[in-house]
């Protein structure tokens, strides 16, 4: 029976691991793969002495002989990322400051979120696929071929996008493939081995847009609304940020590995309720925890302090916490907190928090929970960046009356159905209720504390050991158990046993 609860502690011990591969373990086959000598070319190019290499966990029993190749070709030195402190698909700039790198290689699926501090290379590599079968498929899905349709895909495909490309745009004039484009001015490349040629996004009759790393032009005139969707890759993150984005577009998709094609069957509109529900549950919380979760993609410092100054206007209490890559367990910890707000890329950002004690929202539902100027309209954010000040969906905090020290409305929530006050703070008192959580109550010497945290600890019936300084008799020290945590040496004998056992030998 007690298998059923608990595993062998030897079984445990001797365990290996088994990690699968999608690459080949042929020299030949890894210059080819992981474009090596453009890799080295970018090395040396740049006289960069110190190559951070990051690598997904799926990658890496590549990494060392991958390294060796560029330390022999270039006389670098190079360090191989492995356990990124997030998302793979983000890169680890605190991990590559760690050994002072001069510049970083990212391997694998990435989210193109644009990074300030190293120069970066992307390395997506090269998943095999099937052009003739992905091109059957688009006919199948496209019967018309008058029909306006963006070609999204996965990056580790971009390689054959060009080929798809030109076996396409003969037949179906109104297709559009997005391009992969990164923020050169932070130092970022992209290594686009025969992929799209940006020529025809110069057109002057077409508008271009330029979201989530990807480039595409829609004719003047149309909007992204009006067009289909047409993604290659796998089904993930990367697809349901699409959606989400682009929820009034109809998707389609060709997965290369099954070589199959399907309209998206995923009902959009119930995901978007799902995350209006979550919003709902934000505007009923009063202590708010702002989850960092990221710390290479740009702007995300100022994110967090435009969250810390709504949360604040909105009447509501925040902390922050950075603990890495977040799970159940960790958050459980902090029941004081109402819901989480996460920081992260906009493929990580869409976490399903079903599982969770708390719900967790991302930055755009928190600002509509708080600020008021800000209307559901069925568009969704997923990139924090458009939040911003200059962003494409930034929206301004109301300011209150400097004559009114406080504007209260009343709201009901549609969760509990109980009345909730909605308080704008004017910016003087903010100022001045931050230095201290002291404030007075009235004119007499009675102070109230405002901090919210304590006035959850002060509700628990059970509020941490107590220290008992003075009252708790000295002991000598004994000895303790021995073994590991999951079947101690003495388990599995009796007490009386175990105490004597030792004195009879």
């Amino acid at each position: 029976m007690t298998d059923a609860f608990s595993s062998n502690s030897e079984a445990v011990l001797q365990r290996t691991v088994n990690v699968s591969t999608i690459t080949s373990s042929h020299a030949e086959n890894l210059m080819q793969l992981y474009q090596i000598a453009e890799t080295c070319d970018f090395v040396t190019s740049n006289q960069f002495t110190k190559v951070a290499l990051q690598f997904p966990d799926e990658l890496l029993p590549d990494a060392v002989r991958v390294s060796a190749e560029i330390e022999n070709e270039t006389k670098a030195k190079t360090y191989i990322l492995g356990d990124t402190s997030y998302g793979s698909c983000c890169v680890d700039e605190v991990a590559a400051e760690h050994v002072r790198a001069d510049c970083i290689v990212h391997y694998g699926p990435s989210c193109l979120s644009p990074c300030r501090r190293l120069p970066l290379l992307h390395v997506f590599g090269k998943r095999p696929i099937d052009v003739q079968q992905c091109v059957a498929a688009f006919k199948e899905l496209y019967p018309d071929r008058q029909s306006h349709v963006i070609i999204l895909y996965d990056v580790t495909y971009s390689h054959a996008i060009g080929d798809l490309r030109l076996l396409l745009c003969d037949i179906y004039p109104n297709v559009a493939v997005s391009l992969l484009k990164t923020d050169y001015s932070c130092g970022a490349e992209l290594i686009q081995d025969s992929c799209v040629n940006s020529d025809h996004l110069n057109s002057q009759d077409d508008r271009v847009i330029f979201k989530f790393g990807r480039q595409f032009s829609v004719k003047r005139g149309q909007s992204v609304d009006d067009c289909s969707m047409f993604y290659v890759g796998q089904e993930g993150l990367t697809l349901t940020n699409f959606m989400m984005t682009w929820n009034h577009c109809a998707f389609s998709s060709f997965n290369p590995e099954t070589c199959t094609g399907r309209v998206e069957s995923v009902k959009i509109n119930k995901a978007l309720m799902k995350r209006y529900y979550a919003i709902e549950r934000a505007k009923d919380a009063s202590v708010v925890g702002i989850l960092v979760g990221t710390l290479g993609v740009a702007n995300y410092l100022t994110i967090i302090e435009q969250l810390k100054d709504i949360i604040h206007k909105a009447g509501k209490k925040s902390y922050m916490f950075a603990m890495g890559k977040i799970n159940v367990p960790k958050l459980a910890n902090f029941l004081e907190v109402d819901v989480y707000v996460l920081v992260a890329c906009p493929e990580n950002s869409l976490l399903d928090s079903s599982e969770f004690y708390r719900p967790v929202v991302t930055p755009f539902e928190m600002e509509l929970a708080c600020n008021k100027q800000r209307e559901w309209t069925g568009e969704y954010i997923t990139d924090f960046r458009d939040l911003l000040p200059g962003g494409s969906s930034h929206v301004v905090f109301p300011e209150p009356n400097e004559s009114i020290i406080e504007e209260e409305s009343t709201d009901v929530s549609l969760i509990t159905g109980a009345l909730r006050a909605c308080s704008t703070t004017s910016s003087e008192m903010i100022k001045g209720r931050e230095s201290s959580s002291l404030v007075p109550r009235n004119q007499t010497l009675t102070v109230a504390n405002t901090n919210t945290a304590a006035s959850f600890l002060a509700g628990r019936s059970w509020q941490g050991l107590e220290p008992k300084l003075g009252q708790t008799p000295v002991l000598k020290a004994v000895e303790g158990r021995r073994g590991i945590a999951i079947a101690y040496e003495e388990e599995g004998v009796g007490n009386n046993d175990a105490l004597t056992s030792p004195q009879k030998s």
